[in-house]
């Protein structure tokens, strides 16, 4: 029986799975998005996100912390310079998940594993900023269009009295 043990094997030792999620996790911070298995994007997931977390403080000890994990300073440079400053805003949920069907030859289910901040499809594109969320209200259109044709009407009002006064 498996109570209560929520970690993925991956029919795999304890040593070769830390490998394999290690080598995953460099390659996604390098490329951005990389395509696997759906089992191994869902354990990379639960793995690297806490790394990322790590990462948004940019501090020697949080840098020893990280490399204890990947073991690769290119990517920790990459993680801590680049990534860090993309992410620095969001509360969580750095990856996303998306189906790719399955593998021809094992029938394997196939997903790809990206970085949310960096893909500019779905996100707001480069030099954008997020226009902030408007707030309006259905009875809110009518009040408005009554102001505007008071202030044309107090406008067209304007030019015929300074009209009356010039010819006084």
């Amino acid at each position: 029986m498996r109570h209560g043990d929520k970690i993925k094997n991956l029919s795999r030792t304890a040593s070769h799975r830390k490998a394999l999620l290690s080598n995953l996790a460099i390659e996604l911070i390098t490329h951005k998005r990389i395509v696997t298995t759906l089992t191994k994007a869902k354990a990379l997931r639960t793995w690297i996100e806490p790394i990322i977390t790590k990462a948004k403080s940019n501090t020697t000890h949080s840098r020893r912390i990280v490399f204890s994990y990947l073991q690769h300073k290119e990517a920790v440079t990459e993680l801590f310079s680049t990534v860090a400053e993309k992410v620095a805003g969001r509360p969580g949920g750095y990856t996303r998940i998306i189906k790719l069907g399955i593998r021809v030859g094992d029938n394997a289910e196939k997903a790809m594993i990206e970085l949310v901040d960096f893909n500019e499809i779905y996100g707001k594109g480069k030099g954008e900023a997020a226009a902030p969320a408007k707030k309006t209200r259905r009875a809110g259109s009518k009040k408005a269009a009554a102001k505007t044709e008071t202030v044309e009407a107090k406008a067209e009002e304007a030019p015929a009295a300074e009209e009356t006064k010039a010819a006084e």
